[in-house]
């Protein structure tokens, strides 16, 4: 199958309304969390990602491992798991070097990711590759002959397009698929390369392991995947996806409440250049906080002196050092 320049998707009611949802999210986030994130928040995002994204294709490797393997500790696991892993994370550390509209790049990370796992990392297929799911023959990849040119056209569509950046993101997700480029490492090259056309305009998506919502929904995925094949273009897998990227922003929206620790939340209020405060500053930035426990966090600060107290009661403010 040869592609046009332009993918063949629709432009769905469904599809309006998750662009125009995930834009307001885009813009809370913006406005209220993320001037300055906390390198806590960053790290525990960055395990997520790539426990997640490695999970879907069959890794064993635990969070905590994982977490381990980036402090740089050794663990006891599967080679193949652990080099998976350790891939992985010399890939998401890079992130910012590689330029999504570049296939050099593309390649680059391919061989990265899976340098020591295949021995043709970084390099196109030279063979015909099925997708096998139970004892089905669910996706037959276009001849090998033709790869070089369709990913040619796929890079050429994400250089000239000028259309939302989200659309695009899932566009080439999904094309890239249905071409299965590679012998091995399409699913995690499809995600890494989705989160970098992403970023390249909205910063969030550094802060967003959307590959946790993709583990937990692994049936819809490859079933969103299976029907825009039989389909012929992609609208099924873009709203499959923009659902995903819209409830993960929503939980960006309650993570700081539900999952940062008291050293997480006041590092990350110092890092919005906070110099001095009162206790109502703090709230109003985890606003579903309880008073008593806002007032442990800013003993706990004191206590760390990472500010001082002056004042009493109502009248009390915290002065950064």
């Amino acid at each position: 199958m040869i592609v046009s320049m332009k993918p063949p998707y629709d432009i769905t009611s469904k599809i309006l309304k998750l662009i125009s949802s995930i834009s307001e999210k885009i813009g809370e986030i913006n406005a209220n969390y993320l001037s300055k994130q906390s390198p806590q928040l960053r790290k525990q995002n960055r395990i997520r990602t790539i426990y997640s994204s490695l999970q879907i294709e069959g890794n064993t490797l635990t969070e905590e491992q994982i977490t381990a393997l980036i402090e740089n500790k050794r663990i006891i696991g599967p080679e193949k798991d652990v080099l998976e892993v350790l891939n992985a994370i010399k890939v998401y550390d890079k992130l910012n070097e590689y330029k999504f509209s570049s296939e050099k790049n593309f390649l680059k990370a391919h061989f990265q990711l899976m340098n020591g796992l295949i021995g043709s990392a970084g390099k196109y297929r030279k063979q015909g590759v099925g997708i096998v799911k139970g004892s089905k023959l669910e996706h037959v990849a276009p001849p090998h002959e033709n790869v070089p040119y369709l990913m040619k056209n796929l890079f050429e569509y994400l250089k000239n397009s000028d259309e939302l950046t989200l659309i695009k993101s899932c566009v080439f997700h999904y094309e890239m698929e249905f071409i299965h480029p590679f012998l091995d490492g399409n699913g995690r090259m499809g995600r890494l390369w989705q989160t970098l056309i992403l970023l390249a305009e909205y910063p969030v998506f550094e802060f967003l392991p959307f590959e946790t919502l993709i583990s937990q929904t692994q049936s819809e995925y490859y079933k969103s995947l299976a029907l825009s094949d039989k389909s012929g273009k992609s609208t099924i897998f873009i709203e499959y996806m923009l659902g995903v990227i819209e409830k993960s922003l929503e939980n960006l929206l309650n993570y700081n409440n539900r999952v940062l620790k008291d050293i997480d939340r006041l590092e990350y209020f110092l890092n919005l250049g906070n110099k001095d405060f009162n206790r109502k500053d703090y709230m109003n930035i985890f606003k579903d906080l309880s008073s008593a426990t806002a007032s442990r966090d800013l003993k706990k600060g004191i206590e760390l002196r990472m500010f001082v107290r002056i004042g009493n009661l109502n009248k009390t403010k915290y002065i950064v050092k």
